[in-house]
């Protein structure tokens, strides 16, 4: 048989996906499942979009440019406009989703061996974007008890090196739920400026902002227009996650030029998706209020569930739709794949995205999980319910079994545990 890859073998696996198998065998013996492990919003897709996908009278579906469709840039120029963002429509390049975004703004910015900061935990994914590049992720820690706060500009500017190229951010945080101050965001501008650095930044979550300060986008920074790179997709703002539209927006040429290069390589983004996401700016105002209230009505009652479950420790994020919690347990991905392989409450079970996949530092983040509050807040009681009921069990299935691995021999152990 031929030999595959080495580099698919060793490739990073995502916390958020990697227990699928194991979720679709639970569903085929009958388990219902909240899913509360990936970012896929409940919240109806705007109306708007979907009619106009309805009265699309296509003969053919054809190749559209790599930059992506100009009627979509331009009018996308006026969406950011609305947030206080001046901007070119040819600053503005459409790409499958952000994390394709990512992806080749990596490789736009960056060669094999060159480092990137960010703070940990981060979007999981950004680890094996980091592998496929060949880049450096060096992290700088952000803890629980603080909310994941981001860290003073020391903490970043004692990790710059020779090799360091950017600082990646993702604003409003996935996985924490953390918003980025704007002084803080101001000081990083100055620190990239001095180092002649770049800054990235995920702003997908700008809209699910619960704090009483406007959402500030490194966009708005003065005098960054050469660092200033934003990641971005209509997948959470619009839920038209199936849509894989996102977009890169920067005001430096030969960042773009260096980028439509690789995007000519998956010669365009989804022509469909454009078609979609150009008539997703047509819903008002309201549809975005509504579904900014909805998300923190569910972050409310997620949090004030989880604290009333004993053992764990959680904090109030302002922004995204996520919370990272630390839980009573020593393995959060053995615990996630028991929810899925070994337990359920009256037919039912929960599913979470470990904890440790969001970091790049070795051990941290092996009790914690990232819980996705997109569903609505009746699902939420009863997960949340399952939740504890599947705690308290696990606690005393690891109790039994330490007792018994301290008492018997190792193959009795180990079938004790399987018992």
């Amino acid at each position: 048989m031929p030999a595959v890859s080495q580099r698919g073998k060793t490739a990073y696996a995502s916390p958020i996906r990697k227990l699928e198998d194991a979720a679709q065998a639970a569903v085929e013996r009958g388990t219902r499942i909240y899913h509360l492990n990936i970012g896929q919003p409940d919240i109806p897709t705007p109306p708007e979009a979907l009619a106009a996908m309805r009265r699309l009278d296509l003969e053919v579906l054809a190749y559209g440019p790599a930059r992506g469709l100009t009627s979509y840039r331009k009018r996308l120029t006026d969406y950011y406009g609305r947030h206080r963002i001046a901007l070119d429509y040819t600053d503005i390049i459409v790409t499958t989703g952000a994390s394709e975004a990512i992806y080749l703004t990596l490789l736009s910015v960056c060669d094999p061996g060159d480092e990137v900061i960010v703070p940990e935990p981060f979007y999981a994914l950004y680890n094996g974007f980091a592998q496929t590049t060949g880049i450096r992720i060096v992290p700088v820690p952000t803890y629980l008890e603080d909310g994941f706060a981001l860290p003073d500009t020391p903490a970043f500017a004692e990790r710059i090196t020779p090799r360091t190229r950017a600082i990646l951010l993702c604003n409003p945080n996935n996985p924490t739920g953390c918003l980025y101050p704007e002084a803080k965001l101001r000081a990083l501008g100055a620190l990239v400026r001095t180092h002649d650095l770049f800054l990235l930044c995920d702003e997908v979550y700008r809209e699910f902002n619960y704090s009483d300060a406007p959402f500030f986008s490194i966009l708005q920074l003065p005098d960054l227009h050469a660092h200033a790179i934003v990641l971005d997709s209509i997948s959470k703002r619009y839920s038209s996650c199936g849509a894989r539209v996102g977009a890169v927006v920067c005001r430096n040429a030969a960042v773009l030029d260096n980028l439509v290069k690789f995007a000519r390589f998956r010669l365009c983004p989804p022509g469909l998706g454009q078609l979609l996401a150009e008539a997703t700016l047509d819903a008002g105002p309201a549809y975005l209020d509504a579904a900014v209230a909805e998300y923190r009505r569910r972050r409310d009652v997620l949090i004030d569930r989880l604290s009333r479950i004993s053992g764990v420790k959680c904090y109030v994020p302002e922004g995204a739709f996520y919370a990272f919690a630390a839980l009573p347990i020593a393995d959060a991905e053995a615990f996630c794949a028991w929810l899925l392989t070994d337990f359920s409450d009256n037919g039912e079970t929960v599913m979470l995205a470990p904890g440790a996949g969001f970091y790049a530092t070795p051990g941290r983040g092996i009790n914690e999980v990232r819980i996705a509050y997109v569903l609505n807040t009746r699902d939420l009681e009863r997960a949340m319910e399952i939740l504890e009921v599947a705690l308290r069990q696990y606690q005393e299935l690891y109790s039994r079994a330490t007792a018994l691995t301290a008492a018997a021999p190792d193959d009795e152990a180990l079938q004790a545990r399987k018992e």
